[in-house]
């Protein structure tokens, strides 16, 4: 006769729910606040206790982890173990193991530096135009840019093949750049020899006019008809450029023809162009069209932290967060926000905190904080889908009305400092779930549907200004 199998320890519960947590959440972020964790020895057969590094980390993942870790925790014991967290005494020494748990600070080595492009030797003496220290190390990845970022080490392994363009649009700042000459790079690592050349749109249109001003028609078709890769940053500036337009579309046929690869970037996705001839768009669209969104909060922290680093003036957590909660749209201007804060610390001679960020960024934060009000999204997401202001408020529920009023709910979470409750008031009293609903499904199929990812993103450009 068997024995009786011993029940799960307060260990193994945890385990299991960390397990079932990688299925839900980013892989960021469970590196970041959930695998750091640690089970207390005062944990009991119907208390598991958590032990988290400081009060700041507590705060956090109490607000945004610690009720789904409850119901998965009840789940998991047959509603037996319940769940508290818990001050460690005092900090645990850092990990040496090179696989040892992560915090905020083990995903800062991949986040991006500012540097000067430097050109190396490109076949046929001229320059690829390159940036040798924009490659994949470099590039934080996070849940804005993972299937990019996939698509684009595809291409650098394998060129010529699958995803052919690539085509990455999104909006300023998001790292589209970055992505670009991490693919040369990559590619030139395995393959010195191979012909690569990045270089804006609008320098490809001054190559064509320069061609037919100088009649050097052959010179051209040698540099471009020739190329391993070819990488081209923002290919809207083509629009209504007809002598442009023809001559791509005869170096993209060269090129597909002799399996070389192509990537593209652009501010939205291919049919979105506009004043751009219908063949080269199905051109763009005939290989793989991928989205890079703004950096999510994490990843925003990341960067805040380890650009402060290089400066030699360490950001705390805190502090890091409040900015990047407040700085929502792209890496430049998180870059911008920091070169503030670290000016107005050193001059000030004071310690950075969340005070000294808020006097140096006052003008961005008043800014920010008249222009984006829920009344002002309310008002723009009506205009934009022809519905009625009084619709945002009403509690009819058609979809035609419906999913405007997500919309609306969704911007007013994203771009102001509004709490749930309060939003839901504003929206005819609505309670705070129905905000909440809103939000994690508008959320959800901006990542899957096209139409409405690039929808909210010309409504976020339209209420930033």
């Amino acid at each position: 006769m068997n024995a009786p199998s011993a029940p799960p320890t307060a260990t193994d519960l945890w385990e299991a729910c960390v397990e079932t947590l990688a299925a839900q959440v980013p892989e960021q972020q469970l590196n970041t606040w959930i695998r750091p964790l640690v089970v207390s020895g005062q944990s009991t057969g119907d208390s598991l206790v958590l032990q988290v590094a400081n009060r700041f980390k507590l705060d956090w993942v109490r607000s945004q982890y610690l009720e789904r870790i409850r119901k998965i925790l009840a789940d998991l014991s047959g509603g037996v173990c319940g769940v508290e967290l818990a001050l460690t005494l005092r900090e645990s020494p850092k990990p040496t193991a090179p696989h040892a748990s992560t915090s905020i600070s083990n995903i800062l080595a991949e986040a991006p530096e500012i540097n000067t492009p430097v050109q190396r030797p490109m076949g046929g003496g001229s320059t690829n135009r390159l940036n040798p220290s924009l490659t994949f190390d470099t590039l934080i990845e996070g849940t804005a840019n993972r299937m990019a970022r996939a698509a684009a080490m595809h291409v650098a392994n394998q060129l010529g093949q699958l995803y052919n363009p690539l085509f990455v649009y999104g909006g300023v700042g998001v790292g589209k750049t970055h992505l670009m000459h991490a693919i040369g790079n990559h590619l030139l690592a395995d393959r010195p020899d191979a012909k690569v050349l990045y270089i804006h749109a609008e320098q490809f249109v001054s190559d064509v006019v320069k061609s037919y001003q100088r009649k050097a028609f052959d010179e051209f078709k040698d540099r471009y008809h020739s190329l391993d890769l070819l990488l081209i940053d923002d290919v809207q500036f083509f629009a209504n450029k007809e002598r442009t337009q023809e001559e791509f579309f005869n170096a993209f046929e060269a090129l597909l023809a002799k399996k070389s690869h192509i990537v593209l970037t652009s501010d939205t996705y291919p049919k979105g162009l506009a004043d751009i001839h219908e063949r080269l768009v199905s051109r763009f669209d005939s290989g793989l069209t991928v989205a890079i969104e703004p950096p999510e909060l994490e990843m925003r922290v990341a960067i805040l932290i380890k650009k402060a680093a290089a400066e030699d003036t360490p950001m705390p957590e805190d502090v890091a967060f409040f900015v990047a909660k407040n700085v929502r749209s792209n890496v430049r201007e998180l870059e911008g926000a920091l070169r503030k804060i670290l000016a107005y610390s050193r001059f000030n001679q004071k310690e950075i905190s969340i005070a000294l960020a808020k006097d140096a960024l006052r003008d961005l934060l008043s800014i920010k904080n008249r222009q984006i009000t829920v009344d002002n999204i309310q008002k723009t997401v009506a205009d934009f889908y022809k519905i009625k202001i009084a619709d945002m408020y009403s509690k009819r529920r058609p979809a035609s009305i419906a999913k405007p009023r997500q919309v609306a709910m969704y911007l007013a979470k994203e771009l102001t400092q509004k709490s749930l409750p309060e939003i839901g008031e504003l929206f005819g009293g609505r309670d705070h779930t129905t905000v909440l609903h809103a939000v994690r499904k508008i959320g959800a199929e901006r990542s899957q549907d096209t139409e409405l990812n690039q929808a909210l993103h010309v409504l976020e450009q339209t209420l930033k200004g």
